[in-house]
């Protein structure tokens, strides 16, 4: 059943064509391994072919047994297995981050690093329907707009790919039983230390007690929702930011008259949509700053600029507004 069903997932989101070649990120934990498998059951019948890659974080006792069992499956199916241990806690440490954040980083650094060493052309990890319902929830908390509502998308930048993304946590237990696969169960994920941990083990637990059994499937309904309507407005962002937009001097400039006549939803969307092409990221730009820099365009008054964050300037000048990207903090 539950390979009819990831099938299925594969098929409606296009996540796999004859002859890619997929990177599958492998803990040893029991998403990732049920994974595994079927994605290892389906080669043949799809095309396509897997290798695996395996990070150590080496904060758990249990690390490396862990990276043994996931060497030894993949010796038993015959799929190369690439291995890399990280001292995570020592690396956040280093850079003052936390070690979630650091944790993730160094993973998809090395999923990218064995694409490249093996020419594969996808990266799949074993994000499962619970993991998308707890994002969107810690998204909500955080004051997100409806691009958060999204959660974990099936396909990202088309390369990263989530197969399990419509499957819960409880099938995929099931699946990993009655094929005695024996995955690895890490215990830090039953401690309410981190924040995801906290909605998994005490937010959903009790509104699928006091209000909703089903509050997995409708928050990924929602997901569902919020993908296609963001997607719908981003297409309309695009839109108009190709025909407002110009470079001069290698500086994206917009045309503030016809800016200003834009909705505020469209005015939102196309500023974090120029920035992230002028410094490739958004990160750290807030409401708050989007809001600032609409205020300065409604004002027109010349020779001002916001710097949301150190990266870029925007400058509204001579009826255009200017994204500049600050080279000094690069």
């Amino acid at each position: 059943m539950l390979k009819e069903e990831i099938l299925k997932t594969i098929k409606t989101y296009n996540l796999i064509e004859k002859n890619d070649k997929i990177v599958i990120g492998v803990s040893g934990g029991p998403d990732s391994i049920c994974l595994l498998h079927l994605l290892y059951s389906l080669q043949e019948k799809l095309k396509f072919e897997i290798v695996v890659a395996h990070i150590n974080h080496q904060i758990r006792e249990v690390a490396d047994s862990e990276t043994e069992y996931v060497k030894d499956f993949c010796e038993k199916i015959g799929i190369e297995c690439f291995v890399k241990k990280e001292n995570i806690l020592e690396l956040a440490k280093k850079q003052k981050k936390g070690t979630e954040e650091v944790g993730r980083q160094v993973r998809y650094d090395f999923f990218e690093e064995v694409a490249q060493k093996t020419e594969a052309n996808k990266i799949a990890t074993a994000h499962n329907a619970n993991d998308r319902a707890e994002t969107v929830i810690l998204n909500i908390l955080r004051g997100s707009g409806i691009s958060g509502l999204k959660g974990i998308e099936a396909m990202r930048d088309n390369k990263y790919i989530r197969p399990l993304i419509l499957t819960n946590r409880e099938k995929i237990e099931k699946y990993c039983e009655e094929n005695n696969l024996n995955p690895r169960i890490d215990e830090s994920n039953l401690e309410s230390i981190y924040s995801r941990n906290k909605v998994r083990n005490i937010v959903i637990p009790y509104i699928k007690k006091e209000f909703n059994q089903n509050i997995i499937q409708t928050i990924n309904r929602l997901s569902d929702v919020a993908t296609d309507e963001n997607e719908y407005l981003q297409k309309l962002t695009k839109e108009q930011y190709n025909e407002i937009s110009s470079i001069e001097d290698g500086i994206i400039v917009l045309n503030l008259k016809k800016f200003n006549q834009l909705e505020l939803v469209i005015k939102r969307r196309l500023i974090l949509y120029t920035i992230n092409e002028a410094i490739h990221t958004t990160n750290c730009i807030e409401k708050v700053n989007i809001d600032d820099i609409i205020k300065l365009c409604q004002n027109n008054i010349g020779n001002k600029y916001l710097s949301p964050i150190k990266l870029i300037k925007i400058y509204v000048k001579k009826g255009k507004i200017y994204f500049i990207k600050n080279l000094e903090n690069n």
